[in-house]
């Protein structure tokens, strides 16, 4: 897959409540097909306040990003206090709220089976960080939540940087998702009979896996630790400059983030009945290479 297919950049240059017809129709093909929708100059407006709390909100350890519960209004993970808290969890509820309205401008037949998930602030420089190869988002992967079985659901993902310091987001993207799978679906094996019920009853997750999430677990884990593939991969690398927004399913894209700090992001689930093209997400993909019904 070629950087022109990998990524399709669009001209938008405000939060928009509706968008062209002909560029509405052509980010809708790009993304549902496996591209990054890239808009180089739709930037997330901070004034002198929140651009003070960009610099001063750092991470209290506890998790690697801050993040914000829409239901509830909860921001959790900052160093942050009080007042100053309060104004993150108010920015990062405006970015929520922004990123959503261009999801429904650019997929408006997504509207009734779109769910905001958690905001999240990425205060933290990625390159040198220390973590586990499980959680390295370093490593090209595609996601898949271990707590929170999906069914089918997609992770659609909105992503701006908002540097101050002027830094990029480095990325690399890439393969295909088919390709991606066909390299290490043949290790999978099926859980034992049971274990799903367990791991929901004991509390390890928030609702049965069904064999769609045990698969996307497995190809997550599998890729992450392949290093001989991490280095092979046909992947290209991305800079995303500050004041760019850019936007991919998540589970189909795999992906990795190199380096870069203080980045917004927004996550919402689609129904799989919302998708235009549902024999191109991974449940389609997985479920024609497996020859059978994965939920």
């Amino acid at each position: 897959m070629s950087e022109t297919e990998m990524l399709a950049r669009f001209d938008l240059r405000a939060w928009p409540g509706s968008v062209d017809p002909a560029l509405r129709d052509a980010a809708a093909a790009a993304l549902e097909v496996g591209s990054v929708l890239v808009f180089p100059s739709l930037a997330f407006e901070l004034d002198a306040d929140e651009r003070a709390l960009v610099r001063a909100a750092g991470s209290d350890g506890s998790a690697k990003n801050i993040s914000l519960d829409p239901a509830t209004g909860v921001c959790k993970g900052s160093t942050l206090e009080s007042e100053a808290l309060g104004r993150l969890a108010a920015m990062l509820d405006r970015f929520g709220r922004q990123a959503q309205g261009l999801v429904a401008a650019l997929e408006p037949g997504y509207a009734a089976g779109l769910v905001r998930g958690r905001t999240s602030f990425r205060p933290t420089e990625i390159k040198g960080r220390s973590s586990s190869w499980r959680k390295d988002d370093r490593r090209l992967h595609v996601d898949a939540f271990p707590s929170r079985p999906t069914r089918g659901q997609r992770i659609l993902r909105v992503f701006c940087n908002i540097d101050p310091e002027g830094r990029p987001r480095i990325w690399r993207v890439g393969p295909d998702f088919e390709t991606y799978a066909r390299q290490f679906l043949p290790g999978f094996r099926p859980p034992l009979p049971g274990q799903a019920w367990l791991l929901h009853r004991v509390g390890v997750t928030r609702g049965v896996r069904s064999r769609y999430d045990a698969v996307m677990l497995f190809l997550h884990d599998a890729a992450k630790r392949d290093l001989a593939w991490q280095r092979s991969a046909a992947a290209e690398e991305v800079a995303f400059a500050p004041g760019t927004t850019w936007m991919t399913f998540t589970d189909q894209v795999p992906h990795a983030a190199l380096a870069g700090c203080h980045a917004l992001e927004q996550t919402f689930h689609v129904a799989p009945e919302a998708l235009a093209q549902p024999a191109r997400a991974p449940l389609g993909v997985l479920e024609r290479l497996c020859g059978r019904a994965l939920v």
